[in-house]
């Protein structure tokens, strides 16, 4: 092999790149090692690293398996680029959060509680069965009554029963039971009732009939009633049709059921979704249902007192599994902790535990931000597991905005100069010392000195929460100043959200509370939409052409008919992959094409829609568009472009554009949950300037915050922990940032310390 040769193969070369902003720019990406692609938001990182280098290699993996297996894995279109070489199977593990049913736990996701029933099985007493048995998906080890889930759905009869209403006027709020429906005739046919009188007025034995007697024929029924059938409760006849795991009807009724059903604990397993006699099965005074309700690191302590020597080589790998959650910051977690509820941030880290325990080498690993969520603390932990993986023979892919991860690079990519059009160029590669005298944005701000704030307005008053115990919190009182900015830190676990997002709301309800779960928006919800843009975008379409509003509307009757205004077409291919393509009758521009004839200041109305929130700030001239264009841009999302779907924003992103459109309300306090999520240091800095001002204008401010920066421009400092899950919920530290460095007991002030002295 000639050197040329050898060269080339220690590098992944991505050639002629052009999919979304990227200028057919050609990179090379050495194997091996960890290299962070770095930039403002938008400026084109996902677009190389996920939507080109990570879809080629997973679409030239899956056209590798048969048509049949092609069929039920994710569609990826070839990238545009014109070469992509020496590129290794790649490992995405992204922020994506894992979701899944009720069903699925902390404990199966990770397989660790597959390696549980298998110990039980083993050494648990008295025996009652194998592994099968102590799954509670399982007909044999599930609770009967709750069916394995640990909860069940009871029927608030309030809201299923109008009693000032008779049978015949709808009494019961129901679908398929209302007047004239086929349920309806199975009670007023019954012979049972006087359908005109008032529920209200109902005997305690006509009520108790109506509602839960069941197994009987009526002994007297008028016509319409069928000869051979039972009568049967409404609450018994609502569980079985609607609310049991047979029932074929749950899905089509789900908002009816939603609201006349509410969850409760399992009045028999009381949570644990096993039977009595697996509970009864135990180690060390334990069962498995107490196991999984210990949170990871008392697990992992309760492992260590099983001695069996037949079950070494079970608890062995079961700790294993245990201390590497602990590694990355995830100690806090039980084993029964749903994985619907898990944030972003704790999906990504529970992927990585899935591929730590991985022989394989050779690999790219790609990672999207992994210091999400995550305190300075745990972000060492990150970095630890990170460089295990490049150090088992690996390339590590980091797409990255923390100065910390971007500290571990062996070499650095910075995409830029800015974001959408004004990105998608390649504007420094090369090692760290590099970037650091490099006059790109990323390169500027991490060689800048960071300082606290020198003078933390003073409060105007303050509001005290007492005794707070909800969660982890140990009877947590403290006062939260107003009129200042407010930053509550620890690290994650430790009961920041409870607190603010849980318990603050019972004290200050009016707050704008600002969180990243989606919004619940239709699939064609966008930027301009919901905002409020839109409207006034197309009075001035249709005023400006002498045309009808709904022409500009690409859900009404300027959309275009074979795309319905989505811009894309899917298309069936049977037994392969279904793909969706650009719609060839609007190219994707989701208008009629008479529409796209009218112009606005040379711009249509598609073309508008394309535009970046930066860019429209320079095409309107009107007041009220400028107005929510300003408070995108002052909310950090300016790279946006009007019509980007809402459903392809990522938490943070989605957090800063509900406080843009949140902005314009005025409001007296403001609550926002890690706002610097996914944004870039030039974006932080504009993010908190925003802040500021709120606060100068007498508003009060309260974040859940990580940054360092971010935390050392705060007027006050709420740190709870001093760990996570029951080692958390306490306040550590309350006072001004420049106090906090000096508190011992604070892992905060610690790292907040050891940020000032470092650069």
């Amino acid at each position: 092999m000639n050197p040329e040769n050898t060269g080339v193969s220690n590098k992944i070369k991505v050639i002629g790149a052009r999919e979304k902003n990227l200028k057919s720019i050609s990179v090379d990406i050495p194997k091996k090692q960890i290299t962070v692609f770095a930039g403002v938001s938008g400026s084109g990182k996902s677009a190389l690293v996920f939507d080109t280098l990570a879809a080629e290699s997973q679409r030239q993996l899956n056209e590798t398996y048969s048509s049949f297996i092609r069929h039920r894995l994710p569609h990826y279109g070839q990238p545009n680029a014109d070469a992509i070489i020496n590129l290794p199977v790649a490992i995405v593990i992204n922020q994506k959060r894992i979701g899944g049913n009720s069903r699925s736990t902390v404990g199966t996701i990770t397989d660790i509680y597959s390696l549980l029933r298998l110990l039980f099985s083993r050494i648990g007493r008295p025996y009652v069965g194998e592994a099968e048995a102590f799954s509670f998906n399982n007909p044999h080890g599930m609770c009967p009554k709750c069916e394995g889930l640990g909860i069940v759905k009871e029927i608030d009869t309030e809201r299923l029963l109008d009693r000032d209403k008779s049978l015949n006027e709808g009494a019961i709020l129901f679908p398929t039971f209302r007047p004239g429906d086929f349920r309806w005739k199975r009670y007023v046919c019954t012979g049972l009732f006087d359908n005109d009188k008032k529920l209200k007025d109902y005997t305690e034995e006509e009520w108790d009939t109506l509602l839960y007697k069941s197994g009987f024929k009526p002994p007297h029924p008028t016509a319409g009633w069928p000869k051979t059938s039972l009568y049967e409760g409404v609450i018994p006849r609502i569980m079985r049709s609607f609310l049991s795991k047979d029932s074929r009807d749950a899905e089509l009724y789900k908002d009816a059921i939603d609201h006349v059903a509410k969850k409760g604990m399992c009045p028999e397993c009381q949570g644990a979704r096993l039977n009595p006699q697996v509970l009864s099965c135990r180690i060390n005074g334990k069962n498995i249902a107490e196991c999984t309700d210990l949170q990871v690191s008392s697990l992992i302590d309760f492992m260590h007192t099983v001695k069996e020597p037949v079950a070494a080589t079970i608890v062995e790998a079961i700790t294993l599994r245990l201390q590497q959650m602990l590694s990355i910051g995830l100690g806090y977690l039980t084993l029964s902790r749903e994985t619907s509820t898990l944030s972003g941030g704790e999906s990504q880290r529970i992927k990585m535990v899935r591929q730590l325990g991985s022989s394989l080498s050779d690999l790219v690993y790609i990672f999207d931000e992994p210091s999400i969520g995550l305190h300075p603390h745990d972000v060492n932990k990150i970095n630890t597991l990170l460089k295990r993986l490049r150090d088992k023979g690996n390339t590590v892919v980091i797409v990255e905005h923390d100065p910390d991860v971007i500290g571990i690079a062996d070499h650095v990519i910075e995409m830029g100069p800015k974001a959408g059009a004004e990105g998608g160029n390649v504007v420094y590669a090369g090692d760290l010392k590099g970037l650091m005298a490099a006059d790109t944005l990323t390169g500027k701000f991490l060689s800048q000195k960071p300082t606290l704030e020198k003078e933390p307005r003073h409060p105007a008053g303050w509001l005290s929460i007492q005794n707070a115990s909800k969660h982890n919190l140990k009877n947590v009182s403290v006062d939260i100043p107003i009129g200042v900015m407010t930053v509550v830190t620890g690290v994650a676990g430790s009961g920041k959200s409870t607190l603010v997002n849980q318990v603050l709301p019972k004290y200050i309800p009016d707050a704008v509370y600002m969180d990243q779960e989606a919004v619940h928006a239709s699939s064609r919800s966008n930027i301009a939409t919901f905002t409020g843009m839109f409207d006034p975008i197309r009075n001035l379409f249709a005023a400006h052409n002498q045309a009808e509003i709904s022409l500009f509307s690409f859900n009404s009757q300027g959309a275009c008919p074979e795309c319905k205004g989505t811009g894309t077409v899917s298309t069936d291919l049977a037994f392969m992959d279904s793909i969706e393509t650009v719609c060839d009758a609007c190219g994707g521009r989701r208008f009629k094409k008479e529409v796209l004839r009218y112009i606005l200041r040379g711009k249509n109305i598609s073309e508008v829609l394309g535009m970046t929130v930066e860019e429209a700030s320079r095409f309107f001239v009107e007041k009220d568009i400028l107005q929510t264009l300003g408070r995108l841009q002052d909310a950090g999302v300016g790279y946006l472009s009007l019509g980007q779907p809402l459903s392809t924003l990522s938490g943070g992103e989605l957090q800063r554009v509900k406080l843009a459109k949140e902005m314009e309300h005025r409001r007296d306090v403001y609550v926002l949950d890690e706002p610097t999520t996914g944004l870039h240091m030039s974006d932080i800095r504009q993010l908190l300037a925003t802040m500021n001002r709120l606060v100068d204008q007498g508003r009060t401010v309260v974040v859940i915050e990580h940054n360092l920066d971010w935390i050392a421009h705060a007027d006050w400092i709420i740190d709870l922990g001093p760990g996570a899950g029951q080692d958390g919920g306490e306040i550590v530290f309350t006072g001004k940032p420049r106090d906090i460095v000096n508190c011992e007991r604070s892992l905060t002030g610690r790292y907040l310390k050891q940020y000032l002295r470092q650069r």
